[in-house]
């Protein structure tokens, strides 16, 4: 190719080689994090399915970032480029969504898995009581959690979302659509999605009310019951 030198020096070779191992090795801690922290919520998740009449954890999903996705992050955020500084800075490579049916459930599991002594709270944003101006509502949590590497032990960040199916089925189709309109959304369609949140919110409250008041029917049908094989 034009421009390019023809044959490239074996110091080229070697740094390059460095480049893809260190990049390789970056990439894998976020990985083994993800697993672990995967692990920690199945295990909740399967402890409360066998062991208790209801479990708090609808579905879990595990993403990392593609390399291009943080690339784009670091040119946004002016992030400098050598990897301990990205690794301080950008704290959403990897990230855990976890799925409840109501919204005391999502502080029920953080607090579940943040009081794990592994578990490290970096940061807390808090959009259920505070939504975004757009209608988006969810629990973050920027959490650490060590890694154990063959020589070494490192502590890694990880995002967690948790929010309702309601909250995640509203933040799914807004996605799409903030990507179809390349995040000019029409005025129109962004007062549709803010109204349609509010409908999500109040769904979210009937249903909790809804499953309150069934547990308390339950929990008075308990006494009467007991109440009765005593008589």
């Amino acid at each position: 190719m034009r421009g390019l030198p023809e044959r490239i020096t074996e110091d080229a070779r070697s740094a390059l080689r460095d480049l893809q191992t260190r990049l390789v090795a970056f990439q894998l801690k976020y990985q083994f994090a993800l697993d672990q922290l995967e692990t920690k919520i199945n295990i909740l998740r399967e402890e409360f399915e066998h062991t208790h009449e209801y479990s708090p954890i609808e579905h879990v999903r595990t993403r990392l970032k593609s390399m291009d996705s943080l690339l784009a992050k670091i040119e946004r955020t002016n992030c400098p480029r050598d990897l301990d500084s990205v690794g301080e800075r950008i704290r959403d490579i990897a990230g855990v969504r976890i799925t409840c049916s109501f919204v005391a459930d999502a502080y029920w599991i953080a607090d579940m898995l943040t009081s794990q002594p592994d578990v490290t709270v970096a940061e807390v944003k808090d959009y259920i009581v505070e939504p975004k101006p757009n209608g988006y509502q969810s629990l973050h949590l920027i959490v650490q959690v060590p890694v154990y590497l063959s020589d070494r032990t490192e502590l890694v960040y990880v995002e967690v979302q948790i929010r309702t199916i309601a909250m995640d089925f509203w933040a799914s189709l807004e996605h799409k659509i903030y990507y179809k309109y390349e995040g000019e959304i029409p005025a129109g369609l962004r007062d549709e999605l803010r109204q349609a949140a509010i409908v999500a919110d109040h769904l979210d409250r009937t249903m909790a009310r809804l499953h309150d008041e069934v547990s308390h029917l339950d929990g008075r049908h308990d006494v009467v019951r007991h109440q009765r094989r005593r008589d």
